[in-house]
């Protein structure tokens, strides 16, 4: 954890917002809660005063409807001071929630490529819960301690003598301050350990119901389950140790609290003896000092919980602070796509050069294949037309603009890619679809799926195009989610199609019927056609083969 917890409460406080004032609301309401919950105590300590002869203006009647009217009035603050804390964290709970899909929409999608998908749903739903004690349960009862801790020792000063004031602002500033410091430097490192353990034991268990059947039928189910098991008692053994240190720590502070408390009834009996106060006094001022501590207890009980706050908290402001691959250019050229000129194209994964000096050209009317050894950057060529990264040299021009300086949603209008891996929601084959144009009208749906040659697997299901495809589509085989996909780019309409190994996962007949397609639609639109399959090229004007980072022209034999 880069950050210090004063930094990373800092920086979640500054999320706040326009719900500051609610905060201070809260404050002020549990301040005064506790300081009345104190009184109904003092009250009563100051009946027993006068009882013992002290001279106090009030009569016993109306102290004793004091000490109801405070004991009230707390009940109704604590409610008030809670329901304004709750308010406040699930308010912010929903605001961390858009920050990151905000964040992972400005990272997406070069930067996700490289991110483990259970760590990303660990981070929306466990991380941000775990920030609700944070906003509950620290912010507010951090002030609360502060604020009676001085009204506490003013009191204490002012009624019965510096001496045991002493006592409360020592006893405070040990519970309240050292022993939430001292808990800290011990929990720390083990609360970021687990949350990092957890958000790994997240992308595990996902990774595992994701390949599921792969597990089954290659019978790795024990093995698999032996690693759960492992990770689920390391995780076991965390929370024992954390639970420990903090049981640990509450013993202590208890323990301390007792000392200071026995240390001011010795002073207050040595102040009756030798006459600097009245027994009235002494009374009144050691049940102040007793009361005093509730305050400072929570503060003291807080890292066992901020532990994991901080840890969780610090992974979102990593989140917050990432800087995307590119920047979308918002107000850019405008283009209506006829050519791409590609001009000493370069680029590489930190010292890994990929592409180097990649040249070619493309237009309307034109499929332009692309074949080379697998890993070889094919992928990375397409994606770079899209801006996925910033490229380390050259050009890329749509109608002799360059790309970097095209406006992003122009570039998305007149490009689509078709990636190896098709996402699909679970919702109906109709929703999924309408991803790519949700005004599309049901001829559009049809005719794009005949061009795919997935209509009539459509037409055969339970509720045709309304049937849902499942859990991350594990209704359909990868052949047909791949065609799905073309689909979508069909319907889509782009004038520039990215295709990137659009029949790897289709038979022989399929792909003839895909590439005739694809040839069908190449009078008004340009395709680039990327493949390791030599026969995928049939339907290619031109091919390219990408071979040491260049694209020299080849001719497919076959």
């Amino acid at each position: 954890m880069r950050r210090s917890g004063i930094k990373i409460m800092a920086a979640l406080a500054a999320l706040l917002g326009s719900l500051t004032y609610i905060m201070v609301f809260a404050v002020i309401n549990g301040s005064l809660g506790f300081l009345l919950s104190m009184g109904v105590t003092v009250f009563g300590s100051l009946g027993v005063a006068k009882m013992l002869g002290e001279s106090i203006a009030l009569s016993m009647g109306a102290i004793a409807g004091l000490a109801v009217v405070c004991g009230v009035l707390r009940g109704l603050l604590r409610y008030v001071e809670q329901y304004s804390n709750h308010f406040i964290a699930f308010r912010l709970l929903a605001v961390l929630r858009d920050k990151i899909f905000r964040a992972l929409r400005t990272l997406c999608p070069a930067k996700l490529e490289t991110k483990e998908k259970g760590r990303i749903i660990s981070m929306i739903t466990s991380d941000v819960e775990t920030l609700e004690v944070f906003y509950a349960h620290t912010l507010s009862p951090i002030a609360i301690a502060v604020l009676t801790s001085a009204a506490a020792v003013a009191f204490v000063w002012l009624y019965a003598g510096w001496s045991l004031a002493l006592i409360v602002l020592g006893g405070h500033l040990a519970i309240g301050v050292a022993a939430p410091f001292i808990s800290d430097r011990t929990l720390r490192k083990k609360g970021a350990a687990y949350r990092e353990e957890f958000a790994s034991f997240n992308a595990y268990l996902l990774d595992s119901v994701k390949g599921i059947k792969e597990i089954v039928l290659h019978n790795a189910g024990a093995e698999r389950t032996k690693e759960v098991n492992r990770r689920s008692d390391r995780l076991l053994a965390d929370t024992k140790t954390i639970n420990m240190r903090s049981n640990l720590s509450g013993a202590v502070v208890q323990a301390a609290a007792a000392l200071f408390v026995a240390g001011a009834l010795v002073i207050a009996v040595v102040s009756v003896l030798n006459g600097s106060l009245t027994i009235g006094r002494a009374v009144v001022g050691l049940t102040a000092v007793f009361g005093s501590f509730g305050a400072v207890f929570a503060l003291s009980a807080l890292p066992g919980n901020l532990s994991q706050t901080f840890a969780s908290g610090d992974r979102l402001l990593d989140l917050f602070a990432e800087k995307p691959s590119v920047t979308p250019v918002t107000d850019g050229k405008k283009i209506s796509f006829n050519r791409l000129d590609v001009k000493d194209l370069r680029f590489g994964y930190g010292e890994t050069e990929i592409i180097k000096g990649a040249e070619f050209t493309a237009q309307k009317g034109e499929i332009i294949g692309i074949v080379g050894e697998s890993g070889g950057g094919k992928s990375t060529l397409l994606k770079l037309l899209l801006r996925f990264w910033q490229k380390d040299g050259g050009s890329i021009e749509y109608d002799g603009a360059e790309l970097d300086e095209i406006d992003t949603d122009s570039l998305l209008e007149n490009v689509t890619l078709i990636s190896q891996t098709t996402y699909l929601f679970d919702d109906t084959v109709e929703y999924n679809l309408k991803i790519a144009k949700p005004d599309a009208t049901a001829d559009e749906l049809v005719a794009a799926c005949q061009k795919a040659s997935i209509h009539d697997f459509i037409a055969a299901l339970p509720d045709a195009y309304k049937t849902r495809v499942g859990d991350l589509g594990d209704k359909l085989s990868t052949g047909e989610r791949q065609r799905i996909a073309l689909a979508r780019a069909f319907l889509r309409n782009s004038p520039l199609i990215l295709l990137d190994e659009p029949t790897s996962n289709v038979d022989s007949i399929n792909e003839g019927v895909i590439l005739a397609a694809l040839k069908a639609q190449k009078s008004d639109k340009c395709i680039i056609l990327v493949s390791h399959r030599e026969s995928t090229m049939a339907a290619a004007d031109r091919v390219l083969r990408l071979e040491n980072g260049r694209l020299i022209p080849t001719k497919i034999i076959g």
